[in-house]
């Protein structure tokens, strides 16, 4: 139960030098017709003001958080600090340079409020902004698993003509908008004991299954993806909602991989095989083996031939690789479905009755 005009979502929000975004971030969240709300800004250790930008941000009858991190702990451990922050029974992972159109969230919410669906996580129809042309194109339509265990956002640069135009089941949802069911989030924690180097294991009692929800060691880039993974193998599902429209400002592509700085391009090696350690197994290695071997070959290829600031990620995996399987074997063992079938598929139909546009009356 939701005690009367608590909020029943809280908007989540990492900063780290993103203060010419915050300003218009706010003023879409302003024009959202689901009340009540909270938001909750984690800053990490920005040097452009952004946490001075995000303190002077009001919105009527919203309460709003800002806690400065003092250190930057990428987006998967400040998604994990603003979650500490509030006991929403919905939180909407948030990007600041993502615009929500006015019914964003009360459509989402309108498809996750079912616990009888075991919907972990509702995502919409992200839209990039419009090109110097006026052209408009897909950012994402929900996220979809290959056989080479790349996750890609479904429809990704792809001409906006109305395609994907129906509600579906998916295998994720990208975590730049994206609306999370707490109790989903709350089943597949981490035990804090597995994350030794994380500050906040500290404050956990011993014993305690209250760790993280994402991976604070995947920093940046495929952190989404993982939890995704982890929510499939618990059996919770994913619903795509085009209804929920927003546009955002995607800066982070495969093809300006040059332009990106070394550390993110680290991590992005790194958080390849992290993924995989959790989460690869005999059943879908055999399925997935030429497709695999092959990206792998590219990818060791590319970072020994012009890449080599990467290298220091496979000595990263080896030297924690001890802990590494102990949070393998939790994963593992927690597993009750199965997560193979993603690879084949980029979506699944609905029922009739959970197809349609969300009802009426949704606040």
């Amino acid at each position: 139960m939701i005690a009367d005009g608590a909020p029943e979502v809280a908007i989540l929000i990492v900063t780290h030098n993103e203060a010419d975004d915050l300003s218009a971030c706010f003023e879409h969240l302003a024009d959202q017709t689901h009340r009540p709300l909270s938001v909750v800004v984690v800053d990490c250790a920005s040097t452009d003001g952004s946490l001075r930008v995000a303190r002077s941000m009001q919105l009527a009858e919203v309460p709003i958080t800002v806690v400065d991190a003092g250190v930057n702990l990428g987006f998967a451990g400040g998604m994990n600090e603003a979650l500490s922050h509030t006991t929403a029974p919905f939180v909407l992972t948030l990007n600041a340079d993502v615009h929500l159109t006015p019914s964003f969230v009360a459509t989402l919410l309108a498809r996750a409020r079912d616990p009888a669906e075991h919907v972990a996580a509702v995502t919409g129809r992200l839209l990039r902004f419009p090109g110097p042309r006026g052209e408009q194109r897909i950012d994402a339509c929900g996220m979809r698993l290959v056989a080479s265990w790349r996750h890609l956002d479904r429809e990704a640069g792809a001409l906006d003509r109305g395609q994907l135009d129906t509600a579906e089941e998916v295998f994720g949802a990208t975590g730049a908008a994206a609306l999370f069911a707490r109790r989903a989030l709350d089943d597949v924690r981490f035990p804090a004991a597995l994350f030794p180097d994380d500050p906040r294991s500290a404050d956990a009692p011993t014993g305690s299954a209250s760790g993280p929800v994402f991976d604070p060691d995947f920093f940046t880039f495929r952190e989404d993806a993982e939890l995704c993974l982890r929510l499939q193998a618990r059996g919770w599902r994913t619903i795509y909602e085009p209804a929920a429209r927003a546009l955002h400002r995607r800066t982070n592509l495969p093809s300006r991989r040059r332009a990106m700085s070394p550390v993110i391009n680290y991590h992005g090696v790194k958080n390849r095989y992290l993924l995989r350690i959790y989460h690869q197994r005999l059943g879908n290695l055999f399925r997935t083996l030429a497709p695999t071997l092959i990206r792998d070959l590219m990818v060791i290829g590319y970072v020994l031939l012009r890449e080599r600031s990467s290298l220091p990620a496979f000595t990263w995996l080896w030297r924690r690789r001890h802990l590494l399987r102990a949070r393998r074997q939790f994963v593992q063992q927690r597993r009750t479905a199965s997560i193979e079938h993603w690879f084949h598929n980029q979506a699944m139909p609905l029922p009739p009755t959970r197809s349609q546009t969300p009802h009426e009356g949704a606040t």
